[in-house]
């Protein structure tokens, strides 16, 4: 059947003008559909809210029920990790989803303007080439992701919602290939963002993007009348740890110290080394007696836990201060405010013993003036 090349379009020389119509159509909803998905991907700098943009974004374009992006976990690692970048597919708690730059499979999928069927992956490999990563999720299609020539992740997609059984047709390959540099910039530059944001030793996020971070969650706070905590904790007597055993021991304990408390916060909360030995948190949607128990809990986790250096065992204990947002007993429209009253607390803290959890009403908190070391 004779067939006429218009632009990029592959059009049937007998169709009709309707036939024709519909055609152009389809050309320009989808080029409507990649410049919605490319502004709303170029809008999303958080690097969590981001996967998860992608993946839904891919779920409905490309009609599967579930997706997952193997990851740079690190600027400086060897590997790329699934971690928990998947939502609709279901993973083997005894796998690990992790592959390795020297794994074959990086060779074959590195092939540019490609993408791959599981099946399509396993022919082009030795039949013992481990490849329970992928097999386990069973995707539908394996979608290199490319920063300039170098990979950069690797998108899954899941069980296709097709109700023929079909494979996916060249025209869907060119879709996803479309959308795949849009995905690849999208994370590289929400993982540069990620990196330049955070502390290199304790891995917490650095004070001038808690704060901008925090600005955004009061202004919904106070929007949807949700309560918003902060929680401000400083390391006692912190300078004999570094005069005694050293800048290497007093790292340690900082270190240590942020591993604690990033365990102890749910995934939508955050931590940041607010400078020195200080720690703030922030927790959205949170109200004080809520607040005050994680502040406690983490009191009481670093105050049990074996600080071991150079055969040592060292007690450490931190203090705290907590505020709350409330639309009613403490309205407060600025970040800074409700930082500073946590500082106030935590100020109290230290004046009555250290190793303890403050919650200063915001009357009180008026009254203090903090003294700065």
């Amino acid at each position: 059947m004779a067939r006429k090349k218009i632009g990029s379009l592959d059009i049937n020389k007998n169709s009709s003008v309707e036939e024709v119509v519909k055609v152009y159509e389809k050309k320009l909803y989808d080029l409507q559909q990649m410049l919605e998905i490319s502004q709303s991907l170029c809008s999303t700098l958080e690097y969590s809210t981001l996967i998860e943009s992608i993946l839904y974004t891919c779920m409905a374009q490309m009609l599967v029920l579930g997706a997952g992006i193997f990851v740079l976990e690190e600027i400086d690692t060897n590997a790329f990790s699934l971690a928990n970048n998947y939502t609709g597919i279901d993973v083997d708690p005894d796998l690990s989803y992790t592959i390795p730059f020297s794994h074959p499979v990086i060779d074959i999928i590195s092939q540019k303007n490609r993408v791959f069927t599981l099946k399509e992956v396993q022919n082009a490999l030795p039949k013992e080439t481990n490849l329970d990563f992928f097999t386990s999720l069973r995707p539908s299609l394996i979608v290199p992701l490319f920063q300039k020539n170098h990979i950069n992740g690797i998108l899954l997609l899941g069980e296709r919602m097709n109700l023929d059984g079909s494979d996916y047709t060249e025209y869907d390959r060119k879709q996803i290939l479309s959308i795949a540099p849009l995905i690849s910039v999208a994370i590289n530059n929400a993982a540069m963002l990620e990196r330049s944001s955070i502390d290199m030793m304790t891995h917490l996020k650095l004070k001038y993007f808690f704060f901008n971070a925090l600005t955004d969650k009061l202004d919904l706070s106070i929007s949807q009348d949700m309560p918003l905590s902060v929680i401000m904790f400083d390391i006692d007597f912190f300078k004999k740890f570094n005069d005694t055993w050293g800048h290497a021991c007093g790292d340690y304990v900082l270190v240590t110290v942020a591993k604690i408390m990033k365990s102890s916060i749910r995934e939508g909360d955050m931590a940041s080394r607010y400078g020195g030995e200080e720690f703030t948190i922030m927790l959205p949607n949170t109200a004080e007696d809520d607040a005050i128990a994680v502040a406690e809990r983490i009191r009481k986790a670093i105050e049990e836990y074996d600080f071991f250096y150079e055969n040592n065992h060292l007690k450490v204990t931190i203090s705290g201060g907590v505020s709350i947002y409330d639309s009613e007993t403490n309205p407060v429209t600025s970040a800074r405010e409700l930082v500073e009253q946590a500082d106030k607390a935590l100020y109290s803290s230290k004046e009555n013993g250290r190793n303890r959890i403050t919650y200063i009403t915001p009357e009180a908190a008026k009254t203090v003036t903090v003294e700065k070391k």
